[in-house]
């Protein structure tokens, strides 16, 4: 049994669960005290002490030499793919389905005159090893191809719906990478989620990278940023693209100690964050020990499918199934009136997102809206006349 019912809020809001990503958390007591005494200098010039605090806390965490905090993980992706390919022409291998490829304004192309070259994704978020290899260019056509300088991978992958890259599949592309004279970045955006559920140390998982970007605002619950981390040679060099990109900014402390303290109090709540998603998805029938699902998730609501199985870290992707009698947008709308808020994919797909600021309490309640949402708008397949 559900413990919480759904309500119709008319007028005015008492409860709002934003379930829409875990980018819209709101910086903490902490952070915000944190904020407010942290000691700040020109970063420009090289001098905010509390963001080289950050930068070598990050790079250390991640096993790298030097880091480097950027404004956004956009930027952060844009600054490490321009350093690694830093002739106009040059190719990146990346997934059909990446974060770069998708929802980064094709700033590779646009601005570094970098091409994609596209490998299928699948569902797990990984690339076949062998589809990467053949998609390399061939040196002796240079004079009709672009030439191959890096290889990225996504972890966790988003559009994947969150799912994990192994440390062992990482090391295979990273061997594949060093074997053809190329560079790996990966864009881990969520590496801590997808570090905490995989059980491996996070820098053993990006072991194999030549860079990394890391967002702050995502699974850890910073208001602002992302850190990028390198040898000391990218590092510098990602430090003058980040001035021309107008990413360069002075008194950053007050950002970066916000940051500091979602790295030290926000991880461990990771595991928190991928339980409440487990529990909103439902029972993964092919796990024998699945204490942590609920009988009654989303994968048992008629009319909705979601692949319980799949959600591995703080995503649920949600699908209506064929043949219903409602879409995406109005499930939306039923949702947003009760105070719940989440992401429509497209107009038969919805996206949730667990964070720390979620408790189970607004699990059970949000699951809750979705039954009542099935029973009100009959998102049941049609039976015929």
């Amino acid at each position: 049994m559900v413990a919480e019912k759904c309500h119709f809020q008319e007028n005015m809001v008492t409860r709002i669960v934003d379930l829409r990503s875990d980018t819209v958390t709101k910086p903490t007591e902490a952070m915000r005290a944190a904020m407010a005494s942290a000691e700040v200098d020109d970063d420009v010039l090289g001098y905010d002490p509390t963001a080289f605090r950050l930068e070598t806390e990050m790079a250390k965490t991640m096993g790298k030499d030097a880091a480097l905090f950027v404004p956004s993980g956009t930027m952060g992706n844009l600054i490490s793919v321009l350093v690694h390919c830093d002739v106009r022409g040059s190719e990146v291998i990346l997934g059909d389905t990446c974060h770069i490829n998708i929802f980064e304004n094709g700033g590779i192309a646009t601005i570094g005159g970098v091409h994609p070259r596209q490998v299928k994704n699948n569902d797990d978020g990984t690339m076949d090893i062998d589809l990467i290899e053949a998609a390399i260019r061939d040196p002796m056509g240079e004079l009709f191809y672009p030439t191959t300088k890096l290889i990225c991978l996504e972890n966790t992958h988003a559009n994947s719906g969150g799912r994990c890259l192994s440390v062992e599949y990482t090391d295979r592309v990273g061997e594949l990478a060093k074997k053809h004279g190329l560079k790996l970045h990966i864009d881990g955006a969520r590496i801590f989620n997808a570090s905490v559920a995989l059980g491996v140390p996070v820098d053993r998982l990006v072991q194999a990278a030549d860079s990394v970007s890391v967002c702050l605002s995502k699974g850890i619950g910073a208001p602002v940023g992302s850190v990028i981390v390198g040898s000391k040679n990218f590092i510098a060099k990602a430090r003058r693209l980040r001035k021309t990109l107008g990413g360069g900014m002075r008194q950053i402390g007050i950002l970066c100690a916000a940051a500091l303290v979602a790295l030290q109090e926000n991880v461990g709540k990771l595991e928190s964050d991928h339980k409440k998603a487990r529990l909103l998805a439902g029972n993964c029938h092919t796990v024998l020990d699945d204490s942590m699902r609920s009988p009654d998730g989303l994968n048992e609501v008629k009319g909705l499918r979601v692949d319980a199985c799949s959600v591995e870290t703080n995503m649920v992707f949600i699908d209506i199934e064929e043949g219903t009698k409602t879409r995406a947008e109005k499930i939306c709308k039923y949702m947003e009136e009760r105070g719940i808020l989440v992401m429509q994919e497209s107009s038969s797909r919805m996206r949730v997102v667990l964070h720390h600021q979620i408790s189970a309490s607004d699990v059970q309640y949000a699951l809750s809206c979705f039954q009542q949402a099935v029973a009100v708008k009959g998102v049941q397949k049609e039976m015929g006349n």
